[in-house]
C-alpha cells in the first residue's frame, strides 16, 4: 500500500515460520455450541468459524508481520494501473484445488460474481466497487474498480476462490451440510458429524509446497474441531486432556485456574504471546435503531453507569486493563490530548453531526472501584435528566411516561459476560432502570442479532493495523439496514463515512494515521458501545508436545498462527 513490500524478492518463508518444522501429529481444537452447515461463504447456516481460513485460498497471502502488503500465492505476479484503477492477477500454472483440477481464471471470474452476488454480506461491497472482471490471457484476470480506491487491489487478492464447476447444478447459497465447498488449501474435510465435530486431513498432494509463503506452514496431519454446551464443559475437557490447547480470555482466570495436574507436572504449557494489534472493541453494543439507544446522552448515562472498576477488580483481578478507544493501545489511537490540528481539520466539516466532545481530551468515565460509583452514578442521572427522563416512584420513566427497561441478548454458556452483566444490572436498578437478560443458543443468537432484533448485546470488534474497506462494513451508514452486516449498532454517521473514505484514499502513511485517529475518535465519542478489558496478549495452553517459533509476527497470535505454523514434537 505504501512503499516497498518488507520480503526481498527472494524470501524463502515467512519471518515468523520454522521452515524446518516437522510434519505429522494432530491437534485436537474445541469450539463452543455446534454448526449445521460447512460452507462459510454464504449467510445461512452455522460453520466452524475456522474453516474458511483452513481450507481455502486466495489470489494472494499475508505476511502477518507487516500490515499493508500482500504476496502472491494462487497469482504468480500483479500489475497494477498508475492509479491502482485496476488489478490484474496471473496464476500459477501449478494451482491447484484438492481434488487435482487446476484453478483456473473462468474459476476466479465465476468466484467473485456469485459471492458478490449470492455469498455473505462481507463480499458484496467489494463486488459492487468493480466495474468490470475480464480475461486478458489464458492464466491472466483483470479487475477494473469504478471508484478511486487506492485498497481495492489489495481487497481483491484476499477474496477466496472457489471452484465453478462444483455448483453447477446447484446455487452455492443452497448448499446443504453434505455440500462441502472444494478449496485449493493445505486442508480437506475428511470427516464430520453434525453439531459434534469436524476433521480436517492435511492435503498430501498440496499443490503450494514448494512456495516460500507455505514454508513451515501447515504443519500438522490432523485437525479435529470438538464442539461443546458451553466454555465451562470445554475447559473441563482441556483438564482432561481431550483437547490439544485452549484460548483463555480472563487474566484472572490464567492467574488461577491452571493449577490442575497437567499444569502442575508439565504436561501442559501456559504461553503468553504479545502482539502490537489495536485494542478492537469489546463490550456491551446499543441498538441505535430503538429509542432510547438514538438518544447520545442516554448512551452517555448508560456508560457512567458501567462501573468498570469495580466490575474488573471483581472479575480479572483488575489485571486487564480498559479498552479507552477502537485502535487502543495502537499508533493508531486517538491521544490522550485535544486533537491535533490535523485530526481537527478531518472533523471540522462534521462538526453539526459530531458529539461535542470529539476534538477535547475525551476519557471514558471511570470510578475509585468502589461499589456506588457515586460521581458517575449522579452524571448518569443528570444525563437522563437532560433528555427528558424522570424517576417516579423508584422507576425511571422515559418522556412519554412509560419506564425505560430494555432487554439483554446473550448466548447461551457465556459464562463471563453474564457475570459482567450481573453486576452491571444492580447498578442500573440504582438508577431505576431494570433490565432483563436473554439467553439463547448461538443458532438464535445470530438470527436475532443478524435482523437486529436486541436492545443492547455482547459485542466484539477485531482491528488491525491496516485498517480499511472493511470500517465502511463495521460502522458504515450503507450497512446499517443490510440485514447480517457487522454494523449491528446502527451507526449512521456522514462524518464515519468520510473519515473512512479518507482513510482507504489516503496517499502515504502520515495521512493514513492521521485519518485513523480521526475516525477513532468518532466512534469512540458516539458512545456505541461499552468498552470492558484489552486482550494486551495472548494466552495459550497447550498440550507440551506442541512447539511454535521464538520469532512472534507483531500481530502475535490468530487463528493463521496457532495453529498455522505450530508443529507436534514427540
Amino acid at each position: 500500500m505504501y512503499g516497498d513490500p518488507a520480503l526481498p524478492a527472494d524470501f524463502k518463508s515467512l519471518p515468523y515460520a520454522n521452515a524446518a518444522a516437522p510434519k505429522g501429529g494432530r491437534i485436537v481444537t474445541g469450539n463452543t455450541g455446534g454448526f449445521d452447515s460447512l460452507n462459510p461463504f454464504v449467510r445461512k447456516g452455522r460453520v466452524p468459524w475456522q474453516l474458511r481460513f483452513f481450507t481455502h485460498e486466495s489470489l494472494m497471502g499475508r505476511n502477518w508481520d507487516e500490515p499493508f502488503a500482500l504476496y502472491g500465492l494462487l497469482a504468480e505476479s500483479i500489475e497494477t494501473g498508475p492509479n491502482r484503477e485496476w488489478v490484474e492477477f496471473t496464476l500459477r500454472e501449478e494451482a491447484r484445488f484438492s481434488d487435482g483440477t487446476p484453478v483456473t481464471v473462468e474459476d476466479v471470474i465465476w468466484s467473485y460474481e456469485t459471492l458478490g452476488t449470492q455469498g455473505h454480506p462481507r463480499y458484496h461491497s467489494l463486488w459492487n466497487q468493480i466495474d468490470r472482471i475480464e480475461t486478458t490471457g489464458p492464466r491472466s484476470v483483470r479487475i477494473t474498480f469504478n471508484t478511486g480506491n487506492r485498497e481495492l487491489a489489495l481487497i481483491a487478492g484476499l477474496r477466496p476462490i472457489l471452484q465453478k464447476a462444483q455448483w453447477q447444478d446447484k446455487p452455492l447459497a443452497e448448499a446443504t451440510l453434505s455440500d462441502i465447498p472444494i478449496g485449493s488449501a493445505p486442508y480437506v474435510v475428511e470427516d464430520f458429524e453434525a453439531g459434534r465435530f469436524v476433521t480436517l486431513k492435511r492435503n498430501p498432494d498440496y499443490w503450494g509446497l514448494h512456495l516460500p509463503l507455505r514454508q513451515g506452514i501447515a504443519n500438522v496431519d490432523e485437525i479435529r474441531i470438538d464442539f461443546y454446551g458451553d466454555e465451562d464443559v470445554m475447559f473441563e475437557a482441556f483438564k482432561g486432556g481431550a483437547l490439544s490447547y485452549i484460548r483463555e480470555f480472563n487474566a484472572e482466570a490464567w492467574a488461577t485456574q491452571y493449577d490442575f495436574p497437567d499444569a502442575a507436572s508439565g504436561a501442559v504449557v501456559k504461553s503468553e504471546i504479545p502482539h502490537q494489534k489495536p485494542s478492537g472493541i469489546t463490550g456491551l453494543a446499543m441498538n441505535l435503531r430503538r429509542a432510547p439507544f438514538d438518544d447520545i446522552r442516554v448512551r452517555d448515562a448508560l456508560m457512567h453507569a458501567f462501573n468498570f472498576e469495580f466490575i474488573s477488580d471483581t472479575l480479572t483481578g483488575g489485571r486487564q486493563p480498559r479498552i479507552t478507544s477502537y485502535f487502543s493501545g495502537s499508533y493508531l489511537a486517538m491521544q490522550d490530548a485535544p486533537a491535533s490540528s490535523e485530526v481537527a481539520a478531518l472533523l471540522a466539516p462534521y462538526a453539526d453531526t459530531l458529539p461535542a466532545d470529539v476534538l477535547e481530551d475525551y476519557d471514558l468515565p471511570a470510578s475509585n472501584g468502589s461499589t456506588r460509583n457515586r460521581g458517575n452514578m449522579r452524571r448518569a442521572m443528570q444525563l437522563l435528566s437532560e433528555a427528558g427522563f424522570d424517576v417516579v416512584d423508584g422507576i425511571m420513566t422515559k418522556p412519554d411516561g412509560t419506564p425505560f427497561t430494555f432487554d439483554i441478548l446473550l448466548r447461551q454458556g457465556d459464562k463471563q459476560d453474564k457475570s459482567i452483566i450481573d453486576i452491571y444490572r444492580k447498578a442500573l436498578e440504582k438508577l431505576g432502570i431494570f433490565v432483563t437478560i436473554t439467553e439463547i443458543d448461538n443458532a438464535q443468537y445470530t438470527q436475532r442479532v443478524n435482523a437486529f432484533d436486541f436492545d443492547m448485546t455482547d459485542y466484539r470488534r477485531a482491528m488491525s493495523l491496516s485498517p480499511g474497506n472493511e470500517q465502511a462494513l463495521y460502522w458504515g451508514s450503507a450497512a446499517a439496514d443490510q440485514e447480517g452486516s457487522r454494523n449491528i449498532m446502527g451507526i449512521k454517521s456522514p462524518a464515519i463515512d468520510a473519515l473512512v473514505e479518507a482513510l482507504t484514499n489516503a496517499r502515504d502513511p502520515q495521512e493514513f494515521r492521521t485519518a485513523a485517529q480521526a475516525l477513532d475518535r468518532a466512534l469512540t465519542t458516539g458512545r456505541y458501545v461499552i468498552p470492558i478489558w484489552t486482550y494486551a496478549v495472548g494466552r495459550i495452553a497447550h498440550r507440551k508436545e506442541l512447539k511454535y517459533p521464538e520469532t512472534l509476527p507483531i500481530y502475535g497470535d490468530g487463528v493463521e498462527w496457532m495453529p498455522g505454523v505450530w508443529w507436534h514434537e514427540d
